[in-house]
C-alpha cells in the first residue's frame, strides 16, 4: 500500500493542494500539485503530476461548491478515485499568523486550533480559511496528524529594534510587535540560493514576494532580519486590494469623520483598497497593464514607486545590497514590473539586462550590474512538505489512516 502526504495552502476562494507519494516506503516524491478555485462562483478542480501531465480538470456547479468545507470534500473524492485505499501519515497546511507563541512548524491539537482562532482579526483575510481547511481535514482523516506551517516564523529572530511597535507597552501588551509574513516563500528562496545564486547567498539580499499580496524580506547570510509587513498582512507595499503602508490618520478619519464602523473599515482595508482601489478596475496586474485608463496607469505606477522606495528602505537596514530576487506571481511573470522597478532602483547599481528579462532566464542582470538580480519562482508548498515531514518523522513508520 502507497503512502502519501497532503500539503493544503487554503484561500478565501481556492484551495491549493500538492500529493506527496512514498511508493518504497522511504523516499518522497511530487505525486500530483493543483488547485480547486472559483469556490463558490465558478468551482474548478485541476491538477498536474510533476512532470506536467494533465490529471484533472473538473468543473462543479457553485452551490456544489460553496465553501472550504465542500473544496475538502470534493479533493478527497478525487484523491479517492485515484489513490483508493492508500494511507495518508500526514497533512500539512499553510497558517498565516503563528502571533508570538509559535515560532515553527507546530502539531495541531485542539489547544493549538483555539489559540489560532484567537489570532484571526490579525490576518482576517486569510486565517479563518487556513484554519476551516484543518477542521474539515480533522472530521474526514481524524486519525491523520496535521502540521501548522506559519507564515510569520521564518521572520522571528529578528533585533528588537526592527520589530518594536512604538506605542504605551501598557496598553498595547505583549505580542503587539512586528511579525512579517511570506515566510514560508522567503524560506524557499533562501533554501535554493545556494545552488541557484551562490554568488549571493552569503550575501545581502532583498526578496521580492510580489502577487495579489506582496511584500519585500531583507536577508542576509539566508535569514530574514527585516520585512515590509509587520504586526498584519496590511502593511508595506501597495497590494491587490490591500493598501501596503497608509498614514494612521487616515484610519482615524474612517472613524472620525466618515462614521464607519470596526467592520466596515476592516473591509475596505482589507478587500476594497490598493491596485482595486486606485484603479477601479480591477486587482490583477495583467488586467491593468493591458489597459489604456490612466485610473490603470496611476495604480501600476504606484505599485512600482512604492516597490522602488522598499528596497530603498531595506537597502538602508542590511548597510548595502548584493542581490534582487523576485518571485511569486508578478515578481515571476512579469518582465514589465521587473524592469520597471529595477529602473526606479538603478541608483542602486542594477543593470538589467532586457533580453534576459523577458526570454525566462533566471538572471535577469548584466555581468557590469553592481546588484546580481534574479526571477526565482517560489515554493510554499515543498516548504510545508518538509516541515511537515520534519516534524511528525515521515521517514520513519507513522500513524496513517486510508484515503
Amino acid at each position: 500500500m502507497d503512502e502519501y502526504a497532503l500539503v493544503l495552502n487554503a484561500g478565501s476562494s481556492s484551495l491549493k493542494f500538492c500529493v506527496f507519494c512514498r511508493p518504497d516506503g522511504i523516499n518522497w516524491r511530487v505525486e500530483a500539485r493543483g488547485q480547486i478555485d472559483g469556490i463558490g462562483v465558478a468551482p474548478r478542480l485541476t491538477a498536474k503530476s510533476d512532470d506536467g501531465e494533465k490529471l484533472v480538470d473538473e468543473k462543479f456547479e457553485k452551490e456544489n461548491l460553496a465553501n472550504g468545507g465542500d473544496a475538502v470534500e470534493a479533493l478527497a473524492v478525487w484523491l479517492r478515485s485515484k489513490w483508493g485505499g492508500s494511507r495518508v501519515l500526514g497533512v500539512g497546511h499553510r497558517v498565516v499568523h503563528g502571533g508570538s507563541e509559535f515560532a515553527g512548524p507546530t502539531i495541531v491539537t485542539p489547544e493549538v486550533l483555539k489559540k489560532l482562532y484567537d489570532l484571526v482579526p490579525l490576518a482576517p483575510l486569510h486565517q479563518p480559511y487556513n484554519l476551516a481547511a484543518i477542521e474539515a481535514v480533522s472530521e474526514r482523516l481524524p486519525d491523520v496528524p496535521q502540521v501548522a506551517c506559519f507564515d510569520t516564523s521564518f521572520h522571528r529572530g529578528h533585533t528588537p529594534v526592527a520589530d518594536v511597535i512604538p506605542l504605551p507597552i501598557d496598553m498595547i501588551g505583549p505580542g503587539v510587535q512586528r511579525y512579517g509574513f511570506h515566510g514560508l516563500s522567503y524560506e524557499y528562496i533562501s533554501s535554493v540560493l545556494p545552488d541557484v545564486a551562490p554568488e549571493i547567498a552569503k550575501g545581502r539580499v532583498i526578496v521580492a514576494h510580489l502577487g495579489s499580496g506582496a511584500s519585500l524580506c531583507a536577508l542576509k547570510d539566508g535569514k530574514s532580519i527585516d520585512s515590509t509587513l509587520g504586526f498584519t498582512a496590511l502593511d508595506g507595499l501597495c497590494m491587490g486590494t490591500r493598501p501596503g503602508t497608509i498614514d494612521p490618520g487616515v484610519v482615524l478619519y474612517l472613524f472620525q469623520t466618515l462614521g464607519l464602523s470596526a467592520k466596515e473599515v476592516e473591509t475596505i482595508l482589507y478587500k476594497k483598497s490598493g491596485l482595486l482601489a486606485i484603479s477601479g478596475i480591477s486587482n490583477d496586474m495583467r488586467v491593468l497593464l493591458d489597459s489604456d485608463d490612466p485610473q490603470a496607469k496611476l495604480a501600476i505606477d504606484y505599485f512600482v514607486y512604492q516597490s522602488a522606495k522598499q528596497i530603498g528602505s531595506l537597502a538602508a537596514a542590511l548597510g548595502g545590497v548584493d542581490g534582487l530576487v523576485f518571485t511569486a506571481g508578478i515578481g515571476e511573470n512579469s518582465p514589465e514590473v521587473r524592469r520597471r522597478i529595477c529602473e526606479s532602483s538603478k541608483w542602486l547599481g542594477i543593470e538589467i539586462d532586457d533580453a534576459a528579462n523577458t526570454s525566462g532566464n533566471k538572471k535577469i542582470s548584466t555581468d557590469k550590474s553592481k546588484i546580481s538580480t534574479w526571477v526565482i519562482p517560489t515554493n510554499e508548498e515543498l516548504m510545508i512538505a518538509f516541515h511537515t515531514g520534519d516534524l511528525l518523522g515521515l521517514r520513519r513508520s507513522t500513524t496513517a489512516q486510508a484515503i
